[in-house]
């Protein structure tokens, strides 16, 4: 098992570093991160009861809201061009995620199947156009916007192995994810802190002049960046929780088998869903 999730990575990132890194254009990351939402949203239709053929139809209409916004010229706007969006999209992970987590498993199957279905379309699209322009803007901003989903898993992952129920009496959300714990939260927490701090302190000394999400931030001042590192670690688990929530209540474990080792494309994106169109919506804030 460990060593196909090994060579998975390795194969993930053999693809997703030179469509990242090519200077020539956007295009190839641009692309790329289509067909991930694509495959996201197969799999989004097939947890929502659709059969195969169903569930290439919602991954094309994912496609073509994608490919539409391409067309019209959309990804090419300015980093606050779409505000509103980021703020309609953001409000909705924060009020949804919370609704959803305290409705419990239980309280999945009462949403309506359109709601559900148009819902998880929607937060892919979103999560398309924020990764896209977020690349537009500069690949150190990408990038530190990505570091922070991983060092916040990574963080929790081992705090809440060394830490875990030592300081608090009840997990995070035992019928949801049994193996988090409140310490694996605030490990993260600590996580993306230090790596905020760290990358301003290398964007001043080695960035020349290229800017960074934390960078961006830390104009409006240190708290502001810190709090709102914090609060992107925070939505990072809700993200994961959501689409663990769904996954308990359909009676699966994984989202599908496209990545061998890992699970689906919605268990390796499940983090940033919400992250990306919130970093857009505090980086339009600070710089609109």
């Amino acid at each position: 098992m460990l060593k196909q999730r090994v060579i998975t990575a390795l194969i993930l990132l053999a693809i997703l570093l030179p469509a990242l890194f090519y200077t020539g254009s956007s295009t190839p990351f641009a692309v790329l991160m289509l067909i991930f939402m694509a495959a996201g949203a197969w799999e989004w239709g097939r947890l929502n009861g659709f059969g195969q053929m169903g569930s290439l139809v919602v991954g094309g209409v994912c496609t073509v809201l994608c490919a539409a916004s391409w067309w019209a010229g959309w990804l090419q706007q300015p980093l606050g061009a779409f505000g509103m969006l980021w703020v309609i999209a953001g409000g909705m992970w924060v009020l949804g995620g919370g609704l959803l987590l305290r409705a419990g498993v239980a309280g999945w199957p009462h949403i309506p199947a359109a709601v559900r279905l148009v819902g998880g379309v929607l937060a892919l699209w979103v999560a398309w156009m924020a990764v896209v322009q977020a690349r537009n803007v500069g690949i150190n901003f990408l990038l530190s916007m990505l570091v922070l989903v991983w060092v916040a898993d990574v963080f929790a992952y081992f705090a809440g192995r060394t830490f875990g129920l030592k300081f608090t009496k009840n997990k995070l959300a035992p019928t949801v994810s049994p193996g988090k714990s409140w310490e694996g939260v605030w490990g993260g927490m600590l996580g993306v802190i230090a790596l905020a701090l760290f990358w301003v302190w290398a964007d001043r000394h080695y960035g020349a002049g290229v800017p960074s999400f934390y960078s961006v931030l830390q104009s409006r001042g240190t708290w502001f960046l810190l709090l709102a590192v914090v609060f992107m670690a925070a939505m990072s688990v809700v993200g994961d929780l959501v689409e663990s929530l769904i996954k308990r209540s359909v009676g699966v474990k994984d989202s599908s088998g496209l990545l061998p080792g890992h699970g689906g494309v919605l268990d390796r994106i499940d983090a940033l869903l919400p992250m990306l169109p919130l970093a857009m919506m505090l980086s339009s804030f600070v710089h609109p």
